[in-house]
C-alpha cells in the first residue's frame, strides 16, 4: 500500500494558537436553492451522463440524491465550536494525554465531489478541563460532512479544539483513501494519504509527538 505523508499547519492566516475566530468554526451561512432547483440540476446531470431520466429507475433519483446530499453535507448546519462548549473540570488532577483513536469518517473532495474515506486520531493535553469523548468524534464528523481537502480538515479539527478548549496542545492525524485517485485520474486503489497537525506542546516537544505516534501504533495504547 502506498502512503503519502503530509504535515499541515492549522491555518495559513495566523498559525496554530491564534484566537481570531475562523469562518469554519461557525455554521456557514449560504443562500441555498429551492428543492425544485436542486432536483432540476440533478436531472440535468443525469441527462449529461447520457441516461434516460424518464426510465423507471431514475424517476425518483433527483429527489433521492437531494435527500442524500442533505445528510452527507449536514456539517454546514452544525457548529464544531458549540459541540465543544460543555467541558468538565472535575478531572481529579488528570493532565496527561487524552487520545481518541480510529474515528471513522466519510467526506467528499471539494475538487471532484467524490468520497474521501478514512480515520482520524485526535489527542489533547488537558489544562484543567476535559470534554466528553463523543464531542471530539462529533467535531470530526461535522468537518467531514462538508466539501473538504484532507489537509484543511486536519488543520480545522486541531484549531477548533485548541481555540475552544485551550489545552496545552492538540495532535491530529488523519489517514484516508481518496476516490479521486482510485476512481479517476491515475486510478491507484489502496493509496493512503496521512496528514498531521500539532499545536502547543505537541508542536514544540518532539518527545510528545513521538509518544502520540507510539500510542497510535500500540493496539493497547
Amino acid at each position: 500500500m502506498d502512503a503519502v505523508i503530509k504535515s499541515f499547519p492549522p491555518h495559513a492566516e495566523k498559525g496554530p494558537d491564534a484566537t481570531e475566530k475562523k469562518h469554519y468554526m461557525d455554521k456557514p451561512l449560504t443562500a441555498r436553492p429551492s428543492q425544485e432547483e436542486v432536483e432540476a440540476a440533478i436531472s440535468t446531470l443525469l441527462r449529461w451522463t447520457g441516461d434516460d431520466i424518464a426510465r423507471e429507475g431514475l424517476i425518483e433519483t433527483p429527489a433521492r440524491v437531494a435527500k442524500a446530499f442533505r445528510e452527507m453535507f449536514a456539517g454546514y448546519d452544525q457548529s464544531p465550536e458549540e459541540e465543544l462548549g460543555r467541558t468538565f473540570e472535575e478531572v481529579q488532577g488528570y493532565d496527561d494525554m487524552v487520545l481518541i483513536k480510529d474515528i471513522s469518517f466519510h467526506s467528499h473532495c471539494e475538487h471532484h465531489m467524490v468520497p474521501i474515506i478514512g480515520k482520524a486520531h485526535v489527542a489533547y493535553l488537558p489544562d484543567g478541563k476535559v470534554v466528553g469523548l463523543s464531542k471530539i468524534a462529533r467535531v470530526v464528523d461535522i468537518f467531514a460532512r462538508r466539501l473538504q481537502t484532507q489537509e484543511a480538515m486536519t488543520a480545522q479539527i486541531a484549531t477548533v479544539i485548541q481555540n475552544v478548549l485551550k489545552p496545552r496542545g492538540v495532535a491530529v492525524l488523519i489517514e484516508a483513501e481518496h476516490m479521486c485517485m482510485a476512481m479517476r485520474g491515475i486510478r491507484k486503489q489502496g493509496s493512503t494519504t496521512l496528514t498531521t497537525t500539532f499545536t502547543g506542546v505537541f508542536k514544540t516537544d518532539f518527545q510528545e509527538q513521538a509518544r502520540f505516534m507510539t500510542m497510535l501504533r500500540d493496539k493497547h495504547g
